[in-house]
């Protein structure tokens, strides 16, 4: 599917300088334009140019903060990761072992994208067709998943085994999305997967050597 783009040099990278109040307030206009196209009409709803009008910004500029709309996508889908994030810290699981707290997580975040099923379906579209080009915002929403994870984990110094966990359960609820919106998952098959998968933070959980152990 051809995608609307611009050359790659335009693409603001992690060591572009911050970004001041008025651009950040920008850049947020943008991302919400995204995400109600994205909601009304999925992948192919989003053009850039109606993009740029809904958010009240000139075409070109909305190419120097995203050069195509699979970047402004995947960008999307970040930003809808830290909203989720907020929302899940204002009620944290309940689960009494890291791994139920996990899956209580992703399956509340999975719920979320069920309520805006256009809007998952373009964002992991996005993310399917993402390139090279694209790292930088991928890698933004992997640190992003990661760190809702960790979180409902209680983890703050994850061992190496732990973060293999972490990864293997990303690629898995990653691909629960996709065969949940192309229809080949129902919701309990996906809950399935997903309590399956996180058992792996109880395997990897570092074991406390008991008193008078050898």
């Amino acid at each position: 599917m051809p995608v609307e783009a611009k050359p790659a040099a335009t693409a603001r990278t992690t060591s572009s300088p911050p970004l001041t109040e008025r651009q950040e307030a920008r850049r947020r206009r943008i991302l919400h334009a995204s995400a109600q196209l994205a909601s009304r009409g999925g992948f192919d709803a989003v053009q850039m140019r109606e993009v740029a009008e809904s958010s009240q910004v000139a075409l070109g500029t909305l190419y120097r903060y995203f050069p195509s709309k699979v970047h402004l996508l995947v960008a999307t889908m970040q930003d809808q990761l830290e909203h989720m994030h907020g929302t899940l810290r204002k009620k944290p699981p309940g689960g009494e072992t890291a791994a139920e707290r996990v899956a209580e997580t992703l399956m509340r975040a999975f719920r979320a994208l069920q309520r805006e099923p256009h809007l998952a379906d373009a964002m992991v579209r996005a993310l399917t067709f993402a390139d090279r080009s694209v790292s930088p915002e991928v890698d933004q929403v992997s640190r992003q998943t990661t760190v809702i994870i960790l979180d409902a984990m209680g983890q703050e110094d994850p061992t190496p085994e732990q973060l293999s966990a972490v990864r293997v359960i990303e690629h898995t609820w990653h691909s629960a999305l996709i065969t949940w919106l192309s229809g080949r998952a129902s919701i309990a098959q996906v809950k399935i997967d997903i309590e399956t998968v996180c058992r792996l933070i109880d395997l990897t959980a570092p074991q406390d050597t008991e008193p008078g152990g050898n």
